[in-house]
């Protein structure tokens, strides 16, 4: 089989590119990194690939709020090659920013449209604590349709966080109570024993339902508040010199997407 290739957007202010396409890479797949201006002057170029990733980082200094300004740039120009490209059964990851930027398109959680385009229906606001916060926090994996989570072998990983917005909220109740009959909650924030909390700092920015991640009723598109890029080596982690440390969680991440494509694609 051909290689497994990942188009990895970035645009002014992307900061995690290059970790999230070396995550991938370790993983055997082929990546590639595109600028937002690359792509909308090649719209077809993203047919070439198997997994769009949109990473981490403050596009645009998020001086409209985070990922709006990305956001639009694919809604007004990309969004009929982005629509394509989920129609043919491909993957997508949104990091931080990237969350964020799904969340503003309507892609996440993805569950209803307005004239046969995306609704928004949540928002990643700004933290409880009014400030930015980076600090490491545990993630108990729930759903079941996931692709990017499947074959992990643990309830609870151990993940870094890094933002200003994070703050997942949706527009209704009801819409909270349809993303989590359709098992779109990936991730909660939660205590070492696995137990959700909204305790800060384990919950570092207040998310309703203490959620860290979702994806759309396909388990295809996922997107998730926490960097995964940042824990890719067993050096990574905060205390690996005093624990053992067998596999850096994050990449259970980029393997699983591997896999899905290697057998679906």
């Amino acid at each position: 089989m051909q290689k497994v290739k990942v188009f990895v957007l970035r645009a002014p202010g992307t900061n995690c590119d290059y970790e999230t396409a070396f995550a991938f890479q370790k993983t055997d797949a082929k990546t590639d990194v595109y600028h937002i201006n690359h792509w909308i002057d090649n719209k077809s170029l993203i047919h070439q690939y198997h997994i769009l990733v949109i990473p981490g980082g403050f596009t645009y200094g998020d001086n409209l709020g985070a990922g709006t300004v990305l956001g639009n740039e694919i809604t007004q120009g990309l969004l009929d090659e982005l629509t394509k490209f989920i129609t043919d059964g491909k993957l997508i990851l949104g990091i931080c920013n990237g969350f964020q930027v799904l969340v503003k398109i309507g892609l996440l959680p993805g569950l209803t449209k307005d004239n046969g385009n995306p609704k928004k229906e949540a928002i990643l606001f700004t933290n409880n604590s009014a400030r930015y916060e980076d600090r490491w926090v545990y993630l108990k994996k729930y759903s079941q349709i996931c692709v990017f989570t499947k074959n992990i072998p643990k309830e609870v990983i151990y993940l870094p966080v890094a933002h200003g917005e994070g703050k997942f909220i949706t527009n209704t109740k009801e819409t909270l109570s349809k993303i989590i009959a359709n098992d779109q909650v990936v991730f909660r924030y939660s205590d070492v024993q696995g137990n959700p909390t909204s305790r800060y700092p384990l919950n570092p920015n207040g998310a309703q339902d203490n959620i860290a991640a979702i994806c759309d009723r396909t388990g295809r598109i996922m997107g998730m508040m926490p960097h995964p890029e940042r824990f890719q080596d067993i050096t990574n982690h905060p205390r690996w010199t005093r624990e053992k440390i067998d596999t850096p969680d994050g990449m259970f991440i980029f393997q699983n997407a591997l896999h899905y494509v290697k057998q679906h694609l």
